[in-house]
């Protein structure tokens, strides 16, 4: 599966099928409930299993749409959706509560309602409609987050509106005008209070807006006007975010959902937007999916898990439940394109030819294009109320397509830290590295942020991006002596993919047949000569890279004495795709 080029709209539907085919079985017997495995989340198991049932409907419905057929599925969810409402039933999904995740999976559901009521609508009685309706309705008696939950109670209810049941205008209303204090411009959406700028405004902001756009010309041209015009105009800085072979950048939360990366060129093409040409935009949909089906991301029964390139809850968040990734089927939607459409007879195209250094000053992002991967320098800003790893998820100095990043097991230990293209403090037996930075600026040659990663010691670091790599220039004030780590990205330490590591003064570096790292640095003393410390070859605890489950972080060690201290770090990255895809062949 993993080495075939889709094309026709027959190789998606069957790929889209081969995904969530192997679900049948774990349906509960009334259908409302799917069990995937026995890991918890933040909410209760009841809206766990709901979840996974929700989630398969973002590539079934565009399945249904687009005049696929598969008859168990259609049963599935014609019966689930009957017993997961019914009050008196077993298999009732339940009232709600502020923030519950039910409301989150209605969006789903309300999509299915929308493009295919004679699937998941008509087959039911007057009184099973009336208690699915009821049950929807019931987003509206909530106050939802300021962020881009208000979308999910836009899509309830306009699906309410279009089965002529009730709904509430009112807050139909006040929710599309609360996506209006989210933009900021360039096509570009904060999500929500949040401030943070991540994956949430493509497959998730954009997504709906688009989706509105394709089922409400009618009734409000104007808005589907203007989110389709924002599409536009994202789509063309969004685009660095992936490179030549289809990998996307990760950066910030909700990685698990992986694939869904792309849904927003999906959504592109369901709402008849195209920032770029068909052929590009089929082209990066076929190589992200062959990129992502090479990867070991399905479990023995080839049921989607919890983690990004392998099986991992250290990278997870805590609304992570066994059917989250599910929201990946969110990139089908081109499938409810009809027969005809130019999509299906399009030969996939290369990227287009991309600025090697592009400025994104609504996504506080910096990135660099270098040969076969992407890069984006960021100044570390998010959101203070954070749902897991989010230091390591937002703030880190670079992100990469290809070399990924690590998250911490601990603070205790360096290699347990895995402070990956960070600049780590060791006091006291702790690890401190770059949260939230305090003051930034992001132009178009270089990042500075302002930061303190302990109370005694404030940075500023500069960050710029070179041909060969990125340079950081780190002026340091501190009130206590320690020291302090800069690193690199973390390589792949597997033995069988030729890997090798070394140390020198002042430089560190690791390597294998298709990626190397090396980070040389020097600091300044108080007379003003620049001195040279020991390199280091961290290696990160296993499982703590989203890429590669052993891999090494190089890095410099620096000694922070009492007053200033300038640091310089070069960190030199090189990736050869051709080794890596052969490398990677090999093992599947």
């Amino acid at each position: 599966m993993s080495d075939k080029i889709w094309s026709s709209k027959k190789d998606f539907q069957e790929l889209l099928l081969s995904i969530v085919e192997p679900l049948k079985p774990y349906y509960s017997e009334e259908k409302a409930r799917l069990v995937l495995g026995v890991t918890a989340t933040n909410y209760d198991r009841k809206a766990e299993t709901m979840e996974a049932f929700s989630r398969p409907l973002w590539g079934l419905v565009p399945f249904w749409a687009g005049g696929g057929t598969e008859a168990g599925f259609e049963e599935i969810y014609r019966l689930g959706l009957v017993a997961g409402t019914d009050p008196t039933g077993d298999e009732f999904w339940g009232g709600f509560h502020a923030f519950d995740q039910k409301f989150v999976e209605m969006a789903a559901i309300s999509y299915g309602l929308i493009l295919t009521p004679g699937k998941l609508w008509d087959p039911l009685s007057d009184r099973e409609k009336e208690r699915l309706a009821d049950w929807l309705y019931g987003i509206n008696q909530y106050e939802l987050p300021v962020c881009n939950w208000i979308l999910f109670a836009v899509l309830v209810n306009v699906a309410l509106m279009k089965l002529g049941r009730k709904y509430d205008a009112g807050k139909l209303e006040k929710y599309l005008q609360g996506v209006e204090e989210f933009y900021l411009g360039d096509g570009w959406y904060q999500d929500g209070d949040s401030g943070q700028k991540d994956y949430y405004v493509s497959f998730a902001i954009h997504f709906y807006c688009l989706f509105y756009a394709r089922v409400m010309g009618e009734e409000d041209p104007e808005r589907c006007r203007i989110y389709k015009e924002r599409a536009m105009l994202f789509g063309k800085t969004f685009i660095y975010w992936f490179d030549e072979d289809g990998a996307a950048l990760p950066f910030g939360r909700s990685l698990t959902y992986r694939f869904a990366q792309v849904s927003f060129w999906s959504a592109c093409l369901m709402a008849g937007v195209y920032p770029y040409p068909v052929e590009v935009i089929k082209g990066l949909i076929v190589r992200h999916m062959q990129d992502w089906l090479k990867k070991p991301v399905f479990d023995r029964d080839h049921i989607l898990t919890i983690g990004y390139a392998y099986p991992d809850l250290v990278m997870g968040e805590r609304y992570n439940g066994p059917g989250s990734p599910y929201w990946s089927l969110k990139t089908f939607a081109f499938l409810m394109l009809p027969d005809d459409h130019i999509f299906w007879s399009a030969k996939p195209a290369p990227m287009p030819a991309l600025e090697k250094v592009k400025l994104i000053p609504y996504a506080d992002m910096l990135m660099s294009v270098y040969d076969g991967h992407n890069t984006a320098y960021v100044p570390g800003r998010y959101s203070p109320a954070g749902h897991g790893q989010s230091q390591a998820k937002y703030g880190k100095f670079a992100y990469d397509t290809r070399f990924g990043f690590h998250v911490a097991r601990s603070c205790f230990e360096l290699h347990e830290a895995a402070p990956d293209s960070m600049l780590a403090f060791c006091i006291n037996g702790y690890t401190y590295v770059r949260r939230i930075c305090e003051d930034f600026t992001v132009s178009e040659d270089k990042v500075i942020s302002s930061w303190s990663p302990y109370p005694d010691i404030q940075v500023e670091t500069t960050v710029i991006p070179e041909s060969w790599g990125h340079r950081r220039i780190h002026r340091i004030v501190s009130n206590v002596e320690c020291e302090a780590y800069d690193c690199g990205f973390g390589i792949a330490s597997d033995p069988d993919d030729g890997y090798e590591a070394g140390t020198e003064e002042g430089a560190a570096w690791a390597k294998n047949r298709y990626a190397s790292c090396e980070v040389t640095g020097e600091y300044m003393d108080d007379a003003g000569e620049w001195l040279l410390e020991p390199g280091v070859v961290i290696d990160a605890d296993p499982n703590t890279n989203l890429l590669y489950p052993k891999a090494v972080i190089p890095a410099v060690k620096y000694r922070i004495m009492e007053g200033v201290t300038v640091i310089e770090t070069f960190v030199r990255a090189q990736w050869n795709r051709l080794d890596y895809w052969k490398a990677l062949t090999k093992r599947i």
